[in-house]
């Protein structure tokens, strides 16, 4: 289907914000043709578990009234949003894709949903997920396998597999994930979207499951996720949902300036990634692409080995690993996945943890926040991911490479049935 003017669901948040602040276009109108879309494609892709729709078009017209009475809240007033199902949200159904939750109905909102109602976005549905986020293959939720939007013989990645499906297919604009190993970043790699990991307690996860028992390994690993379609919306959503109080970067207040900030950012290339000849062929091709951008480029290696689930060290390990690795580099780059996109019938044969996230995990030990951009399409036409990731609190300068790239390079605005 061609981008015309009446098929908005394929421009960015910045794109149809900007309409919808001119009152040119309207939420109604735009949740509507999203839940289109959803109704379309959700019975193949199965991305979504809970389709909020009656609430979706209810929030749109009050967003429509507010915006037409003058009452614009910001960027995200009137945009159509998910999250993945571990996030609670009051009087729908949060499972976490786990049987034992299917019915589990919380009576309050997570921190992030209350953010984003705040800032007036419309929640119109929660996003399928390998079950309680053990898997990175999308297959293992009782609410059946995620299927890539791209080709349906193949995974979306996992555990954020639906909320990668969805933006990918243009479902919905952005989703508020989660990722312990790489579980945003892996699906968006598989979808060709761009998926975002803050720093540890930059966006507060007050409200996953809430009431539940974790394992502590899990809680330190895992932070906030954000997928979206290009990393100007992932500044937007940093904007709406991050707590300023908490961060130690400059840009805390307005990513969006980090995005044109006049910075000579040094681009660390790691030569010790884990990755098949066809992923290090895309990768090299967007290390050249970036070079051409200015940057000073060194190689260097990354500890890899130190990353476990071994808890013991993990604040020590974090704070060391400024004085080492990021000690003459601002940005590390790597690829996102170790090998291409696999087939349902290959990953169901190889287990929930079929996609490796060798090269992911390791930002979630030490508190990196962390992207994975398009940059390329593997032998099967399904999409590669390049990882780039800084210090921790260094979300501006992560920006701020991706967008560059981004700018540079076309792969992130390719979707499926283009």
């Amino acid at each position: 289907m061609k981008n015309t003017s009446s098929n908005h669901y394929y421009n960015s948040i910045a794109e149809v914000s900007e309409l919808i602040k001119k009152k040119e276009l309207s939420p109604l109108e735009l949740v509507k043709a999203c839940l289109d879309r959803v109704n379309e494609f959700n019975p193949k892709l199965n991305a979504f578990i809970t389709v909020m729709e009656a609430e979706g078009l209810e929030n749109a017209r009050i967003a429509t009234d507010d915006i037409n009475a003058g009452n614009w809240k910001g960027p995200l007033h009137g945009i159509p949003v998910a999250v993945k199902d571990f996030y609670d949200t009051a009087g729908i159904r949060t499972t976490a894709a786990f049987e034992y939750f299917k019915d589990r109905v919380p009576k309050e909102d997570s921190d992030v949903v209350l953010k984003l109602k705040a800032a007036g976005a419309i929640l119109i549905g929660k996003t399928n997920m390998d079950s309680l986020g053990m898997g990175t293959t999308g297959l293992t939720g009782y609410f059946g396998a995620v299927h890539n939007p791209w080709n349906e013989n193949y995974i979306a990645g996992g555990s954020s597999a639906g909320s990668a499906a969805a933006v990918a297919a243009r479902l919905c604009f952005a989703t508020v994930d989660t990722d312990a190993i790489g579980s945003c970043r892996l699906p968006a790699a598989c979808c060709g979207v761009t998926g975002f990991k803050v720093s540890p307690d930059l966006i507060n996860q007050k409200g996953i499951l809430e009431g539940e028992k974790a394992d502590e390994a899990i809680l330190y690993l895992s932070q906030t996720g954000l997928i979206t379609r290009s990393i100007e919306d992932t500044a937007i959503m940093l904007n709406a949902l991050s707590d300023p109080k908490v961060s130690k970067s400059p840009f805390k207040d307005n990513y969006q300036l980090a995005l044109n900030a006049e910075s000579k950012l040094r681009v660390g290339i790691v030569t010790n990634f884990n990755a098949t000849d066809e992923i290090r062929g895309s990768f090299f091709s967007a290390v050249e692409k970036i070079k051409t951008l200015g940057y000073a480029i060194t190689e260097i290696e990354v500890p890899f080995s130190s990353a476990s689930f071994n808890i013991t060290n993990i604040e020590m390990d974090r704070n060391k690993i400024n004085e080492t690795v990021f000690k003459d580099i601002d940005v590390l780059l790597l690829p996102t996945t170790t090998g291409v996109t696999l087939s349902i019938s290959k990953a169901g044969e190889m287990g929930s943890q079929a996609l490796a996230a060798d090269n992911t995990m390791f930002c979630n030990y030490f508190g990196l926040p962390s992207v994975s951009v398009p940059c390329g399409f593997d032998s099967n036409n399904l999409p590669i991911g390049l990882q780039i990731a800084g210090s921790m609190w260094g979300e501006g300068n992560v920006l701020k490479i991706a967008g560059e790239y981004q700018k540079a390079s076309t792969w992130h605005l390719q979707y499926p049935g283009q």
